[in-house]
């Protein structure tokens, strides 16, 4: 039986972060690919039909979906609209189910709003779709508290958090298993213990040893 993982990036990002963690993971043994969107033109349920004919031209028998900040927010699109999909187990990585404080705070000028463009239709603020998938559902989520979040929101960023997005916030309906790992939001993709208990939950449906 054929197993692949496609992994989803975060806002602003391509991808390219990813490299490790796919790296990573292959040796665990399973085909990887890499899902890219426009994550500010165009918004996580316009992205998540593009994710669903991206997995339909995968052959293989079980797909599972590593995605990481708001790649999490289009897969639950992905999942609410097209909840028919191969087997497989979904796993998100620092993932602000509930929405984005950071989100919030750069939504509320002019200014920086152009930043956040149309990843906040449904998706950063809070209002995206519950879990539909039907299938098993995991977060990890950082502790490691430094990053741009803390920067931007002037250390006002609730504690604890990874830098970026908050424990709290992570902590969606649906989330059958929850990992907390002392990275921050970035760091946490180029940790080597992160990417064994990506591989642990792939394999098992949970974290343990």
């Amino acid at each position: 039986m054929r197993e692949a993982v496609v992994f989803v990036h975060g806002i602003w990002m391509t991808g390219l972060e990813m490299t490790l963690l796919r790296r990573r993971v292959r040796r665990c043994g399973y085909d990887c690919y890499q899902f890219h969107y426009h994550s500010v033109l165009a918004s996580p349920a316009r992205n998540a039909a593009r994710l669903y004919e991206f997995l339909r031209a995968i052959d293989a028998d079980v797909i599972h979906i590593v995605a990481h900040s708001l790649g999490g927010i289009v897969v639950m699109h992905m999942f609410s609209k097209f909840p028919a999909q191969k087997p497989g187990r979904v796993l998100l990585l620092g993932s602000p189910l509930k929405g984005s404080y950071l989100a919030r705070m750069l939504n509320r000028t002019f200014l920086t709003r152009p930043f956040l463009g149309r990843a906040t239709e449904q998706g950063l603020l809070g209002d995206g779709p519950r879990w539909k998938g039907g299938r098993e559902l995991a977060m990890i989520a950082g502790t490691h508290g430094f990053g741009m979040g803390t920067v931007l929101t002037f250390g006002t960023l609730p504690k604890p958090n990874d830098g970026t997005v908050t424990i709290s916030e992570t902590d969606g309906t649906g989330v059958g298993v929850h990992l907390q790992v002392p990275y921050s939001h970035f760091g946490m993709l180029a940790a080597e213990p992160v990417a064994h208990a990506v591989c642990q939950f792939l394999s098992k449906g949970d974290f343990a040893e």
